[in-house]
């Protein structure tokens, strides 16, 4: 149907959802000018396109739903309708066109309020040129109609789009609503004439409204009188006429060419079927869209592009070409006899070397099918499609490459081997033992309370003494050195310094022994009157003389402590010892440093942190190691301060043992750890050794030879090479040796302390099931 020209076309309004609502303007510019809204009066197509168009006024007026589409082969019908749709505000079904076909529509599909789909098609930017850039948006476009003439309607005018503008709320909606809600920022309480909604305004324009009010000047720097800008008569822009009186030119009234061949285009697109007319989607169309959003398929090598093959990469094996076998008339000696063919049947699959047998036909007709060629064919897909095909360079180590070359034990000899002689006579556990400095005698103490001296290499008991019957003695150790012949033995809270008589002694060593201990004596007597005057102080320790039973015996000098010593250590030179008691009650009393020559106790701690459990002195240098639970601390005796802390990691720390050198320190623990501390290195432990299922009770370096031996409650020893050296850059050689059985557990306990041969590589252990074991 065509229209006449100027004539308004009458436009249902379709209402639709709000949150659809499209302002996007067109994509890419293609649509830029090719529609235009002049907003005076539609204009026709130019007078050789709009021939035979014009009929007559009184015509019944054409509606054209905004959600029609022309679908009209008359092309002056289409032509009509196309110009019509000018002013339509992006509402109607013309899609995006430019030069190319496969361009994306510029209109959105949505229902209407009759369920029925509705085409919205974007906002067309009009590139108005406006010289007023702050003149603000038209939110209501009903012009100088009076609002009044809307109080009979529920809405109060239209927006840019056509759609109804609802009355605000007023009274008491309003009321409740102020009530249930803080005032917003910029509330002013009046109200937008054009909208009906409250007008808000920022806090320079209710500044601006204030001064205005106090009749004071707008805004800062405002001038009420400027100079005059002469924009048509300064120098050189003189004219005769400020403003031009030329008339309007014709282009301004005569349809755009331009806009002519853009519509042409769309007009040929239509015809073409690019622009086609919507089209109620039927039932298959619908059961198709479900089935793809349920199923949604991909293709995944849509747009794989081929790639060289990588340098990596190794191309699929080729299926070898058929031979004899495979052929339907084989020569006779390819075909099998009775035999092969029954041996065949009865083998496995996975063991016959071929999957068929060579058969002969008389002609290719007569081949029948084959029964596993779908099953070959699967296994070849999967052989292409999941073997892996890549170069790896494969590296030829041999395992035992990477472990540490350590020598072979054959080579590290001597070391104790076997048990070579048993020492028993001890009634209950054996606590403590020691080799005298000359190595043909070992002293021990267990729980009756005796002293014994034993000959290792008979296993005889050469002497003994009974220092109590209620206390055990816990420790025994030779003084060093051999001017003297002095085994100090720890029996409860006594120290008892031996020189043991008969075959074990010469006569000169006992007399030079007795004059030793009694020098103590004579320098206490010369000494006393040097004492400072004042009150005395309770001593923690006694030095005196045994009773005369115990002097026939050989015991000729004791010292007298507040609590039972567990350790005893000797001082390189044998004039100084230091005992250690755990149990005491001051903490400072715990660690004693001992003068035999004098007589003499110092306390060297005022204050030790940790429970004492250990102490000894460093062979060549003035350091005295002192172990806590936890801790090792080392001290500088000349200069008196600390000299380093150790953090072995243990748990509770049993012994120690130092190096013959004095750089390397092993550690035992109760929680089954033996650890190996170089000095030099740092706080931590070079090495932590884990061969024994129970407690460490003892450990030992051995004093010349590159051994040391530790015993466990599981009644084992276990002996390694210690290798050190002086030279700082080469690390300790550390390398098991040999385990050693014989101790039998008992009450949980196992061998209880061990110690070296001073020559010899001879070890000696105490265990609790009351055996001295010498191990050669």
């Amino acid at each position: 149907m065509a229209q006449r020209a100027g004539q308004k076309r009458k436009v249902v309004e379709v209402p639709r959802p709000e949150a659809e609502e499209s302002e996007d303007e067109l994509v890419n510019g293609e649509f830029d000018g090719a529609l235009v809204d002049d907003g005076d009066s539609e204009e026709e197509l130019s007078g050789e396109d709009s021939e035979g168009e014009l009929e007559d006024d009184e015509d019944a007026e054409v509606e054209l739903d905004s959600d029609e589409i022309p679908s009209s082969e008359d092309e002056e019908d289409v032509r009509q309708q196309l110009q019509d749709l000018k002013t339509s505000n992006g509402n109607t079904d013309v899609k995006q066109l430019g030069d190319d076909a496969g361009d994306e529509a510029n209109y959105r599909i949505t229902t209407d309020a009759n369920g029925n789909p509705r085409y919205v098609y974007g906002e067309i930017d009009p590139a108005y040129d406006s010289d007023d850039s702050d003149a603000p948006a038209t939110a209501n476009t009903i012009g100088d109609i009076p609002l009044s003439y809307y109080d009979a309607y529920p809405h109060i005018g239209y927006d840019i789009n056509g759609r109804r503008i609802n009355r605000p709320a007023k009274g008491e909606a309003l009321d409740s609503l102020l009530d249930s809600i803080d005032l917003p920022k910029g509330w002013t309480g009046l109200t937008d004439p054009t909208t009906g909604k409250a007008l808000q305004l920022s806090r320079e324009e209710l500044e601006v409204l204030k001064k205005l009010t106090r009749n004071e000047v707008p805004g800062e720097g405002y001038d009420p009188y400027p100079d005059m800008v002469e924009y048509f008569t300064g120098k050189g822009m003189e004219e005769v006429m400020p403003l031009s009186a030329a008339p309007e030119p014709k282009r301004r009234f005569v349809p755009s060419m331009h806009e002519h061949k853009r519509v042409m285009k769309i007009v040929k697109a239509i015809r073409e079927g690019r622009i086609k007319p919507y089209r109620a989607p039927t039932e298959e169309d619908k059961e198709r869209e479900e089935a793809e959003a349920e199923f949604a398929t991909y293709d995944v090598w849509a747009n794989e592009q081929p790639q060289p093959d990588h340098i990596m990469n190794i191309p699929a094996p080729k299926l070898p070409p058929p031979g004899y076998e495979d052929s339907y008339h084989p020569p006779p000696e390819y075909l099998p006899d009775t035999d092969e063919k029954q041996a065949w049947e009865e083998q496995d699959e996975e063991d016959r070397d071929r999957d068929f047998l060579p058969r002969d036909h008389a002609a290719l007709r007569k081949v029948p099918g084959y029964e596993k060629l779908i099953k070959e064919k699967f296994e070849r897909c999967l052989d292409l499609y999941l073997a892996p095909r890549v170069r790896r360079s494969k590296l030829n180590i041999d395992p035992e490459s990477l472990l540490p070359k350590l020598p072979d034990p054959a080579e590290l000899k001597p070391f104790p081997t076997t048990c070579a002689t048993v020492c028993k006579g001890h009634e209950g556990r054996v606590r403590t033992l020691a080799f005298d400095p000359s190595g043909k005698f070992v002293a021990s103490g267990g729980d009756d309370g005796t002293v014994r001296v034993w000959d290792p290499v008979t296993g005889r008991q050469c002497w003994r003494i009974k220092l109590s019957s209620s206390e055990p003695v816990n420790v025994v150790s030779w003084r060093p050195g051999t001017d003297a012949f002095i085994l100090a033995a720890c029996c409860g809270e006594t120290v008892h310094f031996i020189v043991p008589q008969g075959s074990v002694s010469s006569p000169d060593l006992e007399v030079a022994s007795q004059e030793l201990l009694d020098s103590g004596f004579g320098y206490a007597a010369t000494n006393a009157s040097k004492a400072p005057a004042g009150p005395d102080k309770p001593s923690s320790s006694a030095w005196s003389r045994p009773s005369a039973a115990l002097q026939e015996r050989g015991v000729l000098v004791t010292l007298t402590l507040h609590s039972p010593p567990k350790t005893l250590a000797w001082h390189r030179r044998g004039d100084y010892f230091t005992t250690v008691c755990p149990s005491t009650a001051a903490v400072s009393t715990a660690i004693a440093i001992h003068t035999l020559s004098k007589h003499q106790t110092q306390h060297p701690f005022k204050r030790l942190r940790g429970l004492a459990q250990s102490a000894c002195f460093h062979p060549s240098k003035p350091l005295f190691f002192v172990a806590t639970r936890q801790r090792i601390r080392i001290y500088d005796l000349q200069a008196q301060k600390l000299e380093k802390e150790l953090q072995p990691g243990a748990r509770w720390i049993s012994g120690m043992s130092l190096h013959p050198l004095g750089s390397n320190l092993l550690v035992a623990s109760y929680d089954k750890r033996l650890l190996w501390h170089d000095l030099d290195l740092g706080a931590m432990p070079y090495k932590t050794l884990r061969y024994h299922a129970k407690a460490i009770r003892s450990v030992a370096f051995h004093p010349s030879l590159p051994l040391f031996v530790d015993g466990s409650d599981d009644g084992t020893l276990q002996v390694f090479h210690g290798k050190v050296v002086g030279d700082s850059l080469e690390n300790a050689t550390v390398v098991p040796l040999k385990v050693l059985r014989g101790h039998r557990v008992a009450r949980e306990l196992g061998v209880l302390e061990v110690a070296w041969h001073p020559r010899e590589a001879w070890a000696v252990s105490a265990g609790a099931d009351g055996a001295v074991r010498v191990w050669t």
